[in-house]
């Protein structure tokens, strides 16, 4: 067998053993069990896909959506950015929350221009209550206080959404 060179060489993919791909209804989830042996050489290894915990991913859409949301009651953050996570109902609760607090930031009280400064979101626990239902809650430092935040999450057809915020 000859080697190929040339342009030839570039266009031809190298005989390498490949595990055949599964078809796999997109309703049922694949069998848990460990991942297959490797069956390429190191040299071609690549790593095996693995299953994102549904729970690590619902803390992390919770962290995000209310680092923002307490960016936005800062002035920080426009709430546009929010549209796509929240439902309707909560975007507008937290513009018309947003607007208060700048309207008592601009009030004569020494710690109104204060509020919501250097907010971090400290920890975020996330329930199951249905298959499509999460509820959280999230613990929110700024330099005044420490706050509690409530959050519902309902799955739509393609994402997670923000269907209730409360924030302390």
């Amino acid at each position: 067998m000859t080697v190929p060179t040339g342009r030839r060489a570039l266009a031809e993919p190298s005989a390498s053993p490949r595990t055949p791909l599964r078809l796999v209804d997109a309703g049922v989830a694949p069998a848990p069990g460990p991942p297959a042996p490797p069956t390429s050489t190191p040299a071609t290894r690549r790593v095996p896909l693995q299953l994102v915990d549904e729970g690590q991913e619902i803390c992390t859409i919770c962290r995000s959506t209310v680092q923002a949301a307490i960016e936005v009651l800062a002035g920080t953050r426009p709430a546009q950015q929010l549209a796509r996570r929240l439902d309707d109902r909560c975007l507008t609760a937290l513009q018309h929350r947003a607007a208060l607090t700048r309207r008592v930031a601009s009030g004569n009280s020494p710690t109104a221009g204060r509020l919501h400064r250097n907010p971090s979101v400290r920890s975020v626990r996330a329930c199951k209550v249905s298959e499509d239902v999460y509820e959280a809650s999230a613990v929110v430092v700024d330099e005044l206080r420490v706050r509690a935040v409530a959050l519902r999450l309902e799955r739509t057809q393609f994402l997670w959404r923000v269907t209730v915020l409360e924030i302390g």
